[in-house]
């Protein structure tokens, strides 16, 4: 039996070939701990769409993990991405209204200009995590919140540490760090959000005074307007950093791939579409059944949590053809990096920029680049990237 608390030494570095196994032996896989593991693209895309029988509310399950009322179980039964309406419907409402399409294309230039500085003062041998794509998504982020420039030094170790803490299973290290880094994102972005209030921004611009002044719905209580700050940071964070990552990696590694971008920049598009698909920055999602019902033949009990495992559904074959295959033609890619239903990322759109501005940015200016020996996996089960991706530039 496959154990997601406890998975093969390789499973973290490399999980794809468990993948594979799990969607032809086993794809509703029951867990030592009481809950399933889902696999197939169908069975995610019927749950996504179905709100009343597999909800989002995590209380149940994060009261024993994280401790009832701690720092960490306050942030995350309370941010947008664990949540069912009417919290979910008011917040995503807000943050909605800020990410229109005029809004984003407003945002461009500047995405446009971090990455070619972030090009121009890279070294010739350069960790393309660490100097390029780790960094594009805490600016943005930082942009969207108007968070002075000279205050963003700690953002991206506590967005780490909160969503480590996401983890099958936590060290009392980890835990601590997650409740730590919680504690000390709350305060800085409560004396930020006074002094917003003071001083307020640009509703059309700055989502922060758009999530304070709230919309004809109403307004968000302190601890809803906080916590879904942090979520802004930490969900735009890690997966788009995952996502400029593994797509440069992907394109070294398929040579032919990345001459035919090189040959035809038009296919930018695709391109992130099929690293979306192939290399899910989120592998895992999470749901819990209010109802019992039945998946691949499993008899599943109400209050059960589901692992709905969107790396393995994304190399689903009844959902994609040659679905090992990285190509970045692919038409249709119905892929489920963003999960799907009321709940597909609010975000979707300004992570597709980051990826296909970045790429095709980077690419355009080292074609010829080289990765080196010394890649270090993100070390997560739930998010797929690198630590570290070291590179020859030219």
């Amino acid at each position: 039996m496959f154990d997601l608390a406890n998975p093969p030494a390789d499973f973290i570095a490399n999980p794809f070939p468990h993948y594979d196994r799990l969607l032809r032996d086993s794809p509703v896989a029951p867990q030592p701990d009481g809950s399933v593991l889902i696999c197939k693209h169908a069975d995610l895309t019927t749950i996504y769409r179905d709100t009343t029988t597999y909800i989002s509310d995590k209380k149940q399950a994060f009261a024993p993990k994280f401790g009832a009322g701690s720092p960490l179980f306050e942030h995350h039964t309370t941010s947008l991405v664990f949540n069912d309406p009417p919290l979910h419907t008011r917040v995503r409402r807000i943050m909605t209204s800020a990410l229109t399409p005029r809004a984003l294309a407003r945002m461009e230039p500047g995405l446009i200009a971090i990455v070619d500085q972030l090009l121009e003062n890279m070294p010739n041998n350069a960790d393309l995590i660490e100097h390029f794509a780790s960094t594009i998504p805490i600016q943005i982020i930082g942009n969207l919140l108007d968070v002075p420039l000279a205050e963003r030094g700690p953002l991206r170790d506590w967005s780490l540490a909160i969503l480590g803490a996401l983890e099958p299973t936590l060290t009392d290290a980890q835990l601590a760090l997650g409740h730590t880094a919680v504690t000390d994102f709350k305060a800085y972005l409560q004396d930020l959000t006074a002094r917003r209030r003071a001083h307020p921004g640009d509703p059309e611009t700055d989502v922060l005074t758009r999530l304070i002044k709230g919309d004809d719905g109403g307004k968000l209580t302190e601890i809803e307007l906080i916590q879904n700050c942090i979520f802004i940071l930490n969900a735009g964070h890690e997966t788009t950093t995952n996502l400029i990552g593994n797509g440069l990696a992907l394109l070294h590694d398929f040579p032919n791939q990345k001459q035919r971008l090189v040959d035809d920049p038009a296919l930018i598009d695709s391109a992130v579409e099929e690293v979306l698909r192939l290399r899910s920055p989120n592998q895992f999602g999470n749901r819990e059944t209010t109802a019992p019902v039945t998946l691949g033949g499993v008899e599943i009990a109400a209050g059960t949590n589901l692992h709905l495992c969107i790396g393995a559904a994304n190399r689903d074959a009844d959902a994609f053809d040659n679905p090992t295959e990285f190509d970045i033609t692919r038409k249709p890619n119905r892929h489920l990096a963003f999960a799907g239903g009321p709940h597909i990322c609010v975000g979707l759109t300004l992570a597709r920029m980051e990826g296909r501005i970045a790429l095709a940015r980077f690419l355009k200016r080292y074609p010829e680049y080289v990765l080196k020996s010394g890649r270090v996996p993100g070390g997560r089960i739930r998010f797929h990237g690198y630590q570290h991706l070291p590179a020859q530039l030219s």
